[in-house]
């Protein structure tokens, strides 16, 4: 079967891959990343700053393609000082509130500047149990209970130890609204929309009220969208990026191990001092707490201008989408509506069925039971690390649970007796 093409760089020696025939060169194997964007680069030059050699496999021809393929006026939400990656802080010419292609070049600066290897189009689409596979999974006899991850080109790689790392937004959701497919206009997910210039002068409706869907409206308000409305399905937080200098990522970090109901309380009086009231405008106070949303996976949404395209009635609240009828749009409260695109800011699945679905590690909504540092009982040396949504901040906890798997890691070679020579104890 001919092999897909797989380029790797680092400051030492590409991966070498294995045919089922082969045998690899060195007794351990190395640790395999499933995925070059933060989460995965951070957990790779963690595992080199404890001795442990580990290769990143990247299905797209470069690191960070998430970040790449991400709207022109994303910003990190986070700070820059708060979201450095282990060994590399992020540089202070990008600015408090890193933009997008900042973020690439800090994540291909990060990748060369730790020696990491990468090695790019390679695609791992299952990730096996060695003893549960086939024969051409024997790669690797010294691998014992360890994993087998098929690859592109037909690759089987083994490995004890292996951390998925393939992203929190990794498949667009689109709705199965009924009458969908029958919509003449043009319908879209928001992982496709890059700017509002394609858009100048036409009437569109933006479903979804995350951080993406408010971001998106507030662009196509400023880039002379002629009507842009936002479908709400439930009313969102909003809460400043910051106040009086201090961000809200802050605040995230220091009240994320607190009670819900406490930081319920305090945010709600927050939010009074802060936010105004834009319930005659469309979108009502939300009836349930804060951080209670948060613990069920919402993240409040974080002002760039959302609260005054709302007042200024530049961005219209609408209700959530029922269903398509040729060019017209249904309302959940009955009203009809006929614009010229919709643009679905509707979320994003995990993609972890097809890759380990089928070895019972994930829960009702796709993620994986467990995280960072942490394995199953019926999966050791499976790692998973970024499939939550901290309020804290996503490339700061990445950063946290790098720096945690990678001693975990060192520490079980250690007492296995594979550790390299001068590993950090």
């Amino acid at each position: 079967m001919p092999d897909a093409a797989a380029h790797a760089s680092s400051s030492a020696s590409a991966p070498a891959f294995a045919s089922a025939s082969s045998t690899p060169p060195v007794a351990v194997p190395p640790v395999y990343v499933v995925g070059g964007g933060p989460g995965g680069l951070a957990t790779a030059a963690a595992l080199g700053a404890h001795g442990v050699r580990a290769v990143v496999l990247e299905k797209a021809d470069a690191v960070g393609a998430s970040w790449r393929g991400h709207y022109d006026r994303l910003r990190l939400h986070t700070t820059r000082r708060l979201s450095g990656l282990p060994g590399l802080p992020i540089p202070r010419a990008y600015g408090r509130w890193v933009a997008r292609d900042d973020v690439v070049r800090y994540l291909e600066r990060y990748a060369e500047h730790h020696g990491l290897e990468v090695a790019t189009g390679v695609e791992v689409r299952r990730v096996d149990r060695a003893a549960d596979c086939a024969a051409d999974c024997a790669v690797d006899g010294s691998v014992g209970g360890g994993w087998a991850l098929h690859a592109s080109g037909g690759r089987v790689l083994a490995a004890r130890t292996v951390v998925i790392a393939t992203g929190y937004n990794h498949t667009p959701h689109l709705p199965d609204w009924p009458g969908r497919d029958g919509y003449p206009g043009e319908l879209l997910h928001a992982a496709d929309y890059r700017n509002a210039r394609p858009y100048a002068g036409k009437d569109v409706l933006v479903v979804g009220t995350g951080n993406t869907g408010a971001e998106i409206a507030v662009d196509l308000a400023e880039g002379g969208a002629a009507r842009v409305r936002l479908a709400i399905r439930t009313a969102p937080h909003i809460v400043r990026r910051s106040t009086a200098g201090w961000p809200a990522q802050a605040t995230g970090i220091l009240v994320r191990h607190l009670p819900p109901r406490a930081v319920d309380r305090a945010a709600r009086v927050m939010r009074r001092l802060s936010v105004p009231d834009l319930s005659a405008h469309g979108l009502p106070m939300p009836e349930t707490g804060l951080y209670s949303r948060v613990l069920e996976g919402a993240i409040p949404v974080q002002d760039v201008g959302l609260i005054d395209a709302v007042r200024r009635g530049a961005v219209r609240p609408v209700a959530a989408v029922a269903s398509f009828d040729g060019s017209t749009v249904r309302l959940a409260n009955g009203d009809v509506i006929e614009p010229d695109v919709v643009i679905a800011a509707t979320g994003y699945r995990r993609g972890l069925d097809t890759l380990v679905g089928h070895l019972g590690l994930l829960d009702a909504r796709g993620r994986p039971r467990v995280h960072g540092a942490r394995t199953l009982p019926s999966a050791p040396g499976l790692h998973f690390t970024g499939y939550t949504n901290p309020i804290s901040g996503m490339f700061r906890e990445l950063g946290i649970d790098a720096r945690r798997i990678a001693r975990t890691i060192a520490a079980a070679r250690r007492r296995s007796g594979t550790a390299p020579a001068g590993a950090r104890q």
